[in-house]
């Protein structure tokens, strides 16, 4: 059964009723701290599952992609929004190099600053 919430418009509270969805209308809602039917419904977020392929889509739209050549701060989000969508963690390596692109460090600073990192992330192409 699905809940729902509810905020009393007499006491002000915030409550959640668990009914059926045919219950769901039909049945009166009274505030359990107050007993009083001044109720109002609170729509709350709505979450909507995605295959990993459209999150990933998503991600690779180009417009989400422009502009990341030139700023370092864009390109540390959107890595660790594509790590977060992953769910893996990838390393420390990785928290590494984002967290340097996150505070504005270019990624030919850190490739320099880091010789030992396996991936180039030299900004040209070149890996």
């Amino acid at each position: 059964m699905p809940n729902y919430e509810y905020r009393c418009l007499n006491c002000r509270k915030r409550f959640e009723i668990f009914m059926s969805y045919r219950d769901y209308g039909t049945r009166p809602v009274n505030c359990p701290h107050c007993k009083s039917d001044k109720v109002q419904r609170r729509i709350t977020r709505v979450r909507v599952a995605r295959s990993e392929e459209s999150r990933l889509e998503s991600m690779a739209d180009p417009e989400n992609l422009a502009g990341l050549e030139d700023d370092p701060r864009a390109l540390g989000r959107m890595m660790r929004q594509m790590s977060s969508e992953l769910g893996e963690d990838i390393g420390p390596e990785f928290d590494e190099v984002v967290g340097r692109l996150e505070a504005g460090q270019s990624p030919d600073e850190i490739e320099k600053e880091l010789p030992d990192l396996e991936t180039g992330l030299g900004s040209d192409g070149e890996d």
